[in-house]
């Protein structure tokens, strides 16, 4: 009783003392945010950028990291994951626009791109806008600034166009809400980044740290912007300028800490950042506790198979294991897949034509035979099979994988491999990456010859990468576009967002009614009915061609329409005093109006 007189005595006290005023139970932050007051010196301009380089990171970074989605819509990969619904296989069934609202890692990561690119494009608005409300030291500095920003709005709406076609432009900083934006035409937008990018290629500078947006980087994405345009004289121009020019060059000879061989030394983490490494055109930085990836990339997990399950040995016992308890711990080597990037019969084997490719060399690339059974039990047994490699099948022709989907393929070990420190078994750590690199330049200055029927000059560029990595030579007679996207698979992998790359060459065809290799002509009046997206997709992804089916019973499926994405439901139902375009194929695709001819002011 006396506790409660007390507690009620001190109510009253309090009461008294601040004459009942409620003032006091409002919160008071310790700061706001006012744009008016913070963007205001160079620092919170550069800050803003950071935020605009996270955003990028993001994309190859985590479980199912988004470019894997690019990747399976492509022929390079499927997702391998056989054990459930929901994976992204079945095409036809799962990309819908209500499935585009959906970013989690068992679904393709469609509203990641539609969502995050308007996030960037919103960081690097509030830059342009906000340009001159601060003082700089210099008009260098300032340009230099306001060309970073430029570039990293390029780049979202580059992507943009080619995964969604005509979207919203929005090219000014918004202040408040609004539900009153319109789609508009993919080239209009496209010509508008390309007079953003012609004028950074003047201000940004290559001395920057890594990271950073490069002068290499402008000139790199506007290449890619004049190919989408069919300026393809000013697609060689810029290509030209960066190879010729700045501290690029293709890394020919063993380098760095581990001086193995080229193509393993380019791709070790302890190697892509070096200042030695002059092949790094535009970089994405990952180092342990900078921002919140303590994970790392996990890119093992993703790319390597299930080996350490579904894998028996001739003798008919469980014959792997990837945990960390064996006494042979073969997941320190290689890492613990779980097969969600399962390569297509096309990247596996079929683009793999020289026997001296390094980058298909054995140490370089792993296959199946090269692991051992390591489970403990074989050794507890005396089982003559213990730490010998894995054979597929037993004598008799019967398979001892029970699911080669996601449990049997070849890799590359050199790209894939990422040491890892904080999960056990490993599933990959941190790593830099490149998002753009000098080889990919070279492939698109060939692509721009290509256009242009300069197929000499085409091959040559193209040998700048083969001859790299050991290869023979290739001659003009052998160049067509197919060649060309054979070597990017080849050297891009886990590299490039290849489903924007298919559609950016899928619209030039039907630009240009140029035949393309397989005879047809395509036209942009039916672009989602007939394109060359969808006809090399069948052509050369096996699981989409035969339409395979899982041990899940999920079929593989895909459809000319699947050359753009959906647009996210909820995007289309909040904008509600506007219109944004679907695309067709998809529900709500007759309620589209007539896209914007104009940038919105």
């Amino acid at each position: 009783m006396k506790l409660i007189f007390k507690s009620a005595l001190l109510a009253v006290t309090i009461c008294g003392a601040s004459a009942c005023n409620k003032d006091w139970l409002k919160p008071e932050p310790l700061s706001f945010y006012v744009p008016d007051l913070t963007y205001t010196d160079p620092a919170s301009m550069r800050a803003a950028l950071v935020a605009c380089a996270r955003n990028a990171r993001l994309e190859y970074y985590g479980d199912n990291p988004p470019i894997l989605t690019e990747m399976l819509f492509s022929e390079v990969i499927v997702d391998g994951v056989t054990d459930k619904s929901g994976p992204p296989q079945d095409l036809n069934l799962l990309i819908t626009p209500d499935g585009a609202n959906e970013n989690s890692a068992d679904r393709a990561r469609i509203y990641y791109y539609w969502s995050e690119g308007y996030k960037g494009i919103k960081y690097a608005n509030t830059v342009i806008q906000r340009i001159d409300d601060a003082t700089y030291a210099s008009p260098a500095e300032r340009n230099a600034i306001l060309g970073s920003a430029y570039f990293h709005r390029a780049l979202r709406y580059y992507r943009l166009t080619h995964q969604f076609g005509d979207v919203p432009a929005i090219m000014k900083e918004i202040n408040e809400p609004q539900l009153e934006f319109y789609s508009t035409k993919r080239d209009v937008i496209l010509e508008y980044i390309k007079k953003d990018l012609d004028s950074a290629k003047n201000w940004v500078s290559d001395n920057v740290s890594r990271g950073e947006v490069t002068k290499g980087a402008v000139l790199h994405l506007l290449t890619k912007v004049n190919l989408a345009l069919g300026k393809f004289d000013e697609a060689i121009a810029s290509s030209t300028a960066l190879i010729n020019s700045g501290p690029y060059a293709l890394m020919k000879q063993p380098f760095g800490a581990t001086k193995k061989n080229v193509i393993w030394d380019l791709h070790r983490p302890e190697n892509k950042s070096l200042g030695e490494n002059k092949e790094g055109v535009f970089m994405i930085i990952d180092r342990f506790g900078d921002g919140g990836y303590e994970t790392g990339m996990r890119i093992m997990r993703q790319a390597v198979p299930y080996w350490g399950s579904n894998i028996n040995t001739p003798s008919g016992v469980k014959g792997t294991n990837d945990n960390v308890n064996p006494e042979f711990v073969q997941s320190n080597l290689y890492g613990r897949g779980i097969g969600r990037c399962r390569p297509s019969n096309y990247s596996q084997y079929e683009i793999w034509t020289d026997p001296n490719d390094l980058r298909h060399a054995k140490g370089n690339w792993m296959t199946m035979e090269e692991l051992l059974y390591n489970e403990p039990n074989l050794k507890k047994n005396n089982d003559p099979y213990y730490l010998k490699p894995l054979q597929l099948k037993n004598n008799s022709g019967g398979l001892l994988c029970t699911d080669t989907i996601r449990c049997w393929y070849g890799w590359p070990h050199y790209k894939i491999f990422v040491p890892d420190t904080e999960n056990s078994p490993m599933q990959g750590g941190h790593t830099d990456w490149y998002m753009f690199r000098l080889a990919e330049t070279y492939l698109l200055r060939a692509e721009a010859y290509y256009w242009k029927g300069e197929m000499g000059l085409a091959a040559a560029d193209v040998n700048q990468v083969r001859q790299r990595a050991q290869c023979a030579p290739i001659t003009a007679g052998d160049v067509n576009i197919g060649t060309i996207l054979d070597e990017r698979a080849r050297e891009l992998f886990f590299e490039e967002p290849r489903k924007t790359e298919l559609t950016r060459i899928a619209y030039i065809f039907a630009r240009t009614g140029k035949p393309a290799y397989n005879g047809k002509v395509y036209t942009l009046e039916n672009f989602s009915d007939n394109n060359f997206f969808y006809d090399r997709v069948k052509e050369k992804n096996n699981f989409y061609r035969e339409g395979i089916v899982t041990n899940h019973g999920d079929k593989y499926t895909m459809s000319p329409f699947h050359v753009l994405w959906p647009v996210p439901t909820r995007s289309i139902q909040a904008n509600s005093y506007g219109v944004i375009n679907q695309n067709k194929g998809y529900v709500g695709y007759e309620a589209n109006r007539p896209p914007l001819d104009k940038i919105p002011e």
